[in-house]
């Protein structure tokens, strides 16, 4: 089979300007072989900018994440800062340890001085956090960061925030998708070889002496932990905020310590994925700690993992509703005020702590570029581990500040002879045994997420698990309280379910929540055990409404 002229003509176009010898030379290749396949792929459209940013796999073409993608993006943010007044604004660059995150973020240097604004870079791979910090603390008017946090190894991406140090959301994502696909030939984009700053360790010292803000002055820092940083760049910040603040030094899982983008040691970097806390707990087993601490990559986001010698291994990894809800718990016993915040899809669990606090709350709809615009906000996570314990100085996700927050509540707990699991047993008793779980189905073919929604869209179920749903909402129309998303809620009597297409992977995502009542301590593990029950029938009729 040839390959068709104009898809040929097109990919020699985009060699041309292409400016990476490595993306260069594949695509050569590829056009010399007549890899009709493999270019219809890469020239199928164009990698789409949306409120997540850019994220894809690594390439050549329009399609993949590269170089010539990269410097486009950046000319469309500019273009779009220049039109919103903010000519000679400062825009701040953080990137991660992946392949081409160190160009990438030249890249952008380079085009934001072109184009008349101030470009600072941070010195070296950093947690996204830092430059989140960074955006708020140097006045920038944008920031932006080069990760693909938890994707696989071939990945990358491009993440923007604005300003208020929150990342993007509509209208500001599709008007900087116009720029982008505004932007002419590469050759009329100015890329100057220098007249941006370095940064120096200002920036992440002061980031640090603000981690010790989320702690309680006086209280105790002794419990021990195993740190993961999944081959990213969380080991030498969070070490360092860890003994800022009197912390035991973590005990590191040596193969994971240092930043490596082949991610040698796990299949997908993201400690939710099975087999990727293996390490850690192999670690654990052998330095006997009272937490184990992991970071994704890019360190936004904190798993924990408690000893439990009911669990394989005798360690026990906790669910993101599980931490959220401990640590919404821990800030309401030190007394916090303010809004507390969560995603649609994560647990009920934290409105009812919040209402007991006579605490505000509030639902949001997935992502921290919407918990973070919480008018008031004091704490926010989503069930994804991520959590935003200091919104007054990073407005996103901190696995670094979670971590140190976690440590501190382990440590109070630890003083008076009791754990995170007796906390959570505390909270069942108190709120009724909130459980979640998630179905989710990587594909391949995105079309079929697109089929399984219609789906359920066209057949809603009447019931799961034996549980009628009480009330189906479509998300796409939009409600009194949030903006449309692509998703699907169904109220259950003693549950609820939500399905939503990953905005970040080829996944379709069910997220379930369960609320069993306990009436006494001896009564946990018949609650649990209902839970368990219900949660297992509810992914089977689940899974079977939306053919998947």
């Amino acid at each position: 089979m040839t390959t068709p002229p104009d898809l040929l003509a097109r990919a020699s176009v985009w060699l041309a300007e292409d400016p990476d010898p490595d993306t260069r030379e594949e695509l050569a290749k590829l056009i010399a072989a007549e890899d009709t396949a493999e270019l219809t792929t890469r020239f199928a459209g164009t990698l789409q900018f949306g409120t997540a940013g850019l994220r894809g796999e690594l390439g050549a073409g329009p399609m993949r994440m590269n170089r010539s993608v990269v410097i486009r993006a950046a000319a469309g943010l500019a273009a779009y800062l220049k039109d919103h007044g903010q000519t000679g604004g400062l825009v701040v660059i953080g990137y991660d340890a992946r392949y081409k995150s160190a160009d990438f973020a030249r890249d952008t240097a380079s085009v934001m001085t072109g184009a008349g604004l101030r470009a600072a870079v941070l010195p070296r791979p950093l947690p996204t956090p830092v430059l989140a910090y960074a955006i708020r603390h140097l006045g920038a008017v944008a920031g932006v960061e080069v990760t693909a946090s938890h994707n696989p190894p071939r990945d990358n991406g491009y993440k923007v925030y604005l300003g208020d140090g929150s990342q993007i959301v509509p209208p500001a994502d599709g008007e900087i998708a116009a720029a982008i696909a505004a932007v002419g030939p590469l050759a009329t984009v100015d890329r100057p070889e220098t007249g941006w700053e370095t940064l120096g360790d200002e920036v992440l010292e002061a980031y640090l002496a603000r981690t010790d803000a989320v702690l309680d002055a006086d209280s105790p820092r002794t419990a021990r932990t195993v740190y993961t940083a999944m081959h990213g760049v969380g080991t030498s910040v969070l070490t360092a905020a860890f003994d800022r603040a009197g912390f035991p030094a973590p005990v590191l899982v040596a193969e994971q310590a240092e930043p490596d983008p082949a991610f040698p040691t796990v299949a997908f970097p993201n400690p939710e994925e099975p087999g990727a806390m293996d390490l850690a707990f192999t670690t654990a087993r052998r330095a006997k700690p009272d937490l184990v601490i992991a970071n994704d990559p890019d360190a936004d986001r904190c798993a924990v993992a408690v000893p439990d010698p009911a669990a394989d291994g005798g360690w026990r990894m906790l669910r993101g509703d599980e931490t959220g809800a401990l640590l919404a718990a821990h800030l309401v016993r030190r007394g916090a005020t303010g809004v507390f915040a969560e995603s649609i899809v994560s647990s009920s669990l934290l409105g009812r702590i919040a209402e007991k606090a006579g605490l505000g709350h509030e639902e949001t709809l997935t992502g921290f570029k919407w918990i973070a615009r919480v008018e008031g906000l004091r704490y926010g996570y989503e069930e994804a581990l991520g959590y935003c314990v200091d919104p007054d100085g990073v407005r996103d996700k901190d696995g670094i500040t979670a971590a140190l927050l976690v440590a501190e509540l382990a440590s109070v707990l630890k003083e008076r002879g009791r754990t995170l699991l007796d906390l959570l047993d505390d909270l069942a008793l108190e709120h009724g045994l909130h459980a979640t779980d998630q179905l989710s189905v990587r594909v391949e073919d995105l079309s079929v997420i697109a089929d399984a929604m219609r789906r359920l869209r066209e057949r809603p179920p009447a019931a799961l698990a034996g549980l009628p749903v009480t009330s189906a909402e479509d998300l796409s129309r939009g409600t009194d309280r949030l903006p449309p998303t692509d998703g699907l809620r169904y109220t259950l009597d003693g549950a609820r379910v939500i399905v939503r297409p990953s905005g970040t992977e080829p996944k379709l995502k069910c997220y379930l929540e369960v609320v069993v009542p306990v009436g006494s301590a001896d009564a946990l593990p018949a609650a649990r055990a209902r839970a368990a029950e219900l949660l297992t029938g509810i992914k089977r009729d689940l899974a079977a409404a939306a053919g998947i």
